[in-house]
């Protein structure tokens, strides 16, 4: 059902936010693209790249997804803007038979949906989607190991080869 993302293409695509907490506190299923829908001014703010995505997540409200938790700080040369609140749920916009897949698949015991990833296609601007499983704490400790152990690895090699 989910489209993979083919980030290695020839146009360039501007990545604003990254969620590095998702794939170390989740195991991604897998992926979906979709819109967002933002303010004028949440936008040039998100093109200055002062967004955070930690601790985003994706809920349903009246059958609409929403990123929830995801800070766009206010634009500084946004002129008066009342009361901005600068983690909003924000809609995300896909195709009905997604939506009732998504919907689905946060029902299911143990599965959840988190933001990966927002970037720009073109002159619009999206949000990776995936579908993940919560990894339990001895996976974690093992890639933190797997991870120390390459960075062991590396230094010696360099030390070797210098």
């Amino acid at each position: 059902m989910g489209k993979e993302i083919n980030k290695t293409s020839d146009s360039p695509m501007p990545v604003y936010a990254v969620n590095k907490k998702a794939h170390f506190d989740y195991e991604v299923l897998e992926t979906l693209e979709a819109g967002l829908v933002l303010l004028g001014h949440e936008v040039k703010s998100l093109r200055n790249g002062s967004a955070k995505l930690t601790g985003a997540y994706v809920t349903f409200h009246k059958n609409k997804p929403m990123l929830t938790n995801f800070h766009i700080p206010k634009y500084r040369f946004a002129g008066n803007v009342q009361e901005y609140d600068p983690e909003r749920s924000r809609e995300i916009l896909l195709k009905a038979k997604q939506i009732d897949y998504l919907r689905g698949k946060s029902e299911e015991k143990g599965l959840t949906i988190v933001p990966l990833s927002v970037y720009t296609k073109g002159r619009y601007i999206k949000v990776e989607i995936g579908i993940a499983k919560g990894k339990k704490t001895y996976d974690k400790r093992r890639v933190m190991k797997e991870r120390e152990q390459k960075r062991e690895t590396g230094r010696i090699m360099k030390g070797i080869y210098d």
